[in-house]
């Protein structure tokens, strides 16, 4: 018995003295141990990953520096340092932390640190092109080697490290690196230390919500490994958040009864929740400032500055990058199509929504266009010169080789703005711009060729030193309705309202070649789809002004085309033509990024494509709707419609994104997603014009119970149009010109 009681009293102090000894070492007791946290984080509050797995778990932990929380940790536990310095300052760790960690068994996750035992810290380096890939399936399900992930903003510390799980690397790829590593630099995000329970990342991996880092599901999936790496005996919950930026609806989610109305009016306000009109006061930004900055793309104007209200025209709207901070720069360009589509829209929206606001912007930004802008003023307006009439890019001189941007002409561009100009005459009820509307329409259809197609982009400096005639007698033929067919749209909306039948003939002569030559001899933009769906409107319009069981089956044809790779959800699908084209998806990973290129790598690619496609096609299928009667067309719009009511973008954190809509989206993962290799333009990039402008244009006229040609059918430009006429395109040049074919 007393040796019993011996022994207990032994085994008491034995305890005791550990206690002491680890309180004296560590500053903490066995009971701690027990009971303490699973995860310590070195972090502020705001960290994203520290407010998301604190959120979810209640066993953790937080301290401002790692020294102390290498000290208060129990042992056994996972650490995790994240970079409160990020991207100024690496995040600071001693040789202390290192070795207090070793000593109390931690695990420790790292990210950005000023040092690593064994290894040799490099400086600082800005990612451009580069994306991420995973290289080692340790993962687990959903993330797989060569998986592309982006790390938005991304700094990095180059060192050398074996067997990286995550690298950073410029390279190919929808959402896999096709092309592997092969020809590219190659720096190591996330690797485990050899013989160590350290885990390092060379950037801020923790930031995952705010620099909007995707895929969303992917890197929820890596910080669930990471955290049971950290802890592999204790159940840790999935990671998971709500993305800064993200669709509006689930492609499940019941919508509400009206969605339309709520994805036009946030489409609508956009505009000027984003400050992309100008205003007096900061003007000076887009005339002094934006000069500096590559290509004109720069900071967003600030929140404290006020909207401007359409009398200094809008901006050309965000570019894809995404900045650290989960902004993104914009493209401060003034370009004709952007301003007249966003004038269009406006004012269709004022109509349908009955808001003044809407109207009155619509009508400044017509008024600065059609009447005060260097785009249709200076050459534009002497009716002397061969360019008098056309639309000019953009407003600014020197843009780009010497050249001035308003000297620059591509028939397209003019088409949009003629088109957008119409829709806001119509319902604003006013002639005040049908000069210029005709005018336009003359300037362009006078540098035709008799085979109604037009050089896709004509410059002032050639158009003076040949002339117009030139133009207008030759036998250009391209194949691009992408370049085309939204000219061909407006000659038949001219003939519709003049009787001149120069703009009937040669847009149905180039219509009927273009079907004719579909698809082999086809020269397709991008991919083919956006051709097929550029085609829709005129077809529409064609039997508008001349209904023939031809032209029926035409528009039947090219609609059956582009619907083929209608997905159940409604979204287009992408694909890249066969045979000519150009911008396609890259050869190479040298070729990523190298200049305008296609969203998609191959096709089966699941992405929807809102600048070049399913925009148009928006519009080219309710025009046919209201053309024909037929409810394929009705049917399919209507998927159409709800498809973009559900990916429009919903932010709280970035209301001047709130209401857009992006360029791509991948509707089987159902995010914003895309190979962002094209120059400018890429996945999350969105434009006042082409995207927002005519998929609210359209939402609009749904409302209205209406369409563009009906709505527009009391124009009188004819009254403009002999005087015009007469000066554009003088009787005796036609007798000279060959006739159409």
């Amino acid at each position: 018995m007393r040796n019993g009681i011996r022994f207990m009293c032994v085994a008491v102090g034995v305890i005791s003295a550990f206690i002491v000894f680890q309180t004296i070492i560590y500053g903490e007791t066995v009971q701690t141990v027990r009971r303490g946290p699973s995860l310590v984080f070195v972090c502020r509050e705001d960290n994203d990953l520290y407010h998301v797995v604190a959120g979810r778990m209640k066993e953790t932990a937080r301290y401002d520096t790692a020294l102390d929380a290498v000290r208060s940790a129990p042992a056994g536990s996972g650490v995790l340092i994240l970079a409160d310095g990020y991207p100024d300052e690496p995040t600071p760790v001693g040789q202390e932390v290192y070795e207090t960690a070793a000593k109390k068994n931690l695990r420790l996750y790292v990210e950005y640190p000023s040092s690593l035992p064994g290894i040799a810290v490099g400086k600082p380096r800005d990612t451009s092109l580069e994306r991420g890939v995973v290289t080692a399936g340790a993962f687990g399900a959903g993330v797989s080697a060569m998986d592309i992930l982006y790390l938005h903003g991304c700094r990095f510390l180059e060192m050398e490290a074996p067997h990286p799980l995550i690298v950073i690397a410029k390279v190919a790829g929808f959402d896999r690196a096709v092309f592997g590593l092969e020809g590219t630099t190659v720096y190591p995000v996330l690797f485990e230390l050899p013989g160590k329970n350290v885990l390092v990342s060379t950037t801020k991996l923790s930031a995952c919500i705010t620099a909007r880092y995707a895929p969303s599901e992917k890197w929820e999936t890596i910080w669930t490994w990471i955290l049971r790496w950290l802890r592999p005996e204790n159940s840790i919950p999935p990671v998971e958040w709500t993305p800064a930026v993200r669709p509006s609806f689930t492609g499940e989610s019941r919508l509400p009864a009206e969605i339309e109305v709520q994805a036009l009016r946030r489409g609508i306000d956009w505009f000027f929740n984003a400050r992309l009109l100008i205003h007096p006061s900061w003007e000076n930004l887009y005339t002094v400032d934006a000069r500096t900055w590559s290509d004109r793309i720069g900071p967003m104007p600030g929140a404290e500055r006020p909207v401007g209200d359409g009398s200094l025209g809008v901006l050309e709207g965000f570019c894809s990058s995404i900045w650290r901070d989960g902004t993104q720069p914009v493209r401060w360009w003034r370009r004709n199509d952007c301003n007249a589509e966003t004038a269009g829209a406006m004012a269709l929206a004022g109509l349908a929504l009955d808001e003044s606001r809407y109207r009155g912007t619509a009508e400044h930004i017509c008024d600065w266009l059609c009447l005060k802008s260097i785009m249709s003023q200076g050459s534009r307006a002497d009716s002397g010169n061969p360019s008098y009439g056309l639309f000019g890019w953009n407003d600014v001189e020197n843009y780009w080789r010497d050249l001035d941007g308003y000297g620059v002409y591509y028939g397209d561009d003019n088409a949009r703005s003629l088109l957008g100009i119409i829709a806001a005459s119509a319902v604003l009820k006013t002639d005040r711009w049908d000069e210029a509307v005709t005018r336009c329409l003359m300037a362009n259809l006078r540098t035709t060729g008799t085979l109604g197609f037009r050089k896709n982009r004509i410059d002032e400096d050639e158009l003076v030193k040949n002339g117009w005639q030139s133009y207008f007698a030759d036998q250009t033929i391209s194949y691009s309705p992408h370049y085309q067919a939204y000219l061909w749209a407006c000659y038949l909306w001219a003939y519709r309202h003049t009787g001149y039948e120069l703009f009937l003939n040669r847009a149905k002569t180039a219509i009927a070649m273009t079907m004719k030559a579909y698809p082999d001899s086809w020269v397709w933009t991008n991919g083919i789809q956006q051709e097929r769906a550029r085609m829709i409107l005129p077809l529409a319009w064609l039997v508008r002004v001349d209904d023939t069981p031809e032209h029926r089956q035409w528009l039947k044809i090219m609609t059956g085309e582009l619907l083929k790779y209608q997905a159940p959800c409604g979204a287009i699908r992408e694909e890249i033509g066969s045979g000519k084209g150009q911008y396609g998806p890259p050869a190479s990973n040298a070729d990523y990024g190298k200049g305008e290129a296609s969203l998609i790598q191959q096709n089966g690619d699941p992405l929807a494509d809102m600048l070049y496609t399913t925009n148009f096609a928006f519009l080219g299928l309710h025009e046919a709707a209201e053309a024909t009667g037929d409810t394929l067309y009705r049917e399919t719009e209507n998927r159409l419609a709800d498809f973009l009511c559900r990916i429009q973008v919903r932010s709280e954190a970035h209301p001047e994104l709130d209401g857009a809509w992006f360029r791509a989206f991948d509707f089987e993962r159902w995010e914003h997603w895309g190979s962002n290799s094209d120059a400018g333009w890429g996945v999350w990039s969105t434009e006042t014009g082409w995207t927002q402008g005519w998929i609210t244009s359209v939402l609009a006229l749904r409302r209205l119970k209406t369409s563009l040609w009906e709505l527009s059918g009391s124009s009188k430009i004819g009254r403009n149009f002999d005087r015009l006429r007469t000066i554009m395109i003088p009787g005796d040049v036609l007798i000279t010109i060959p006739k159409e074919k």
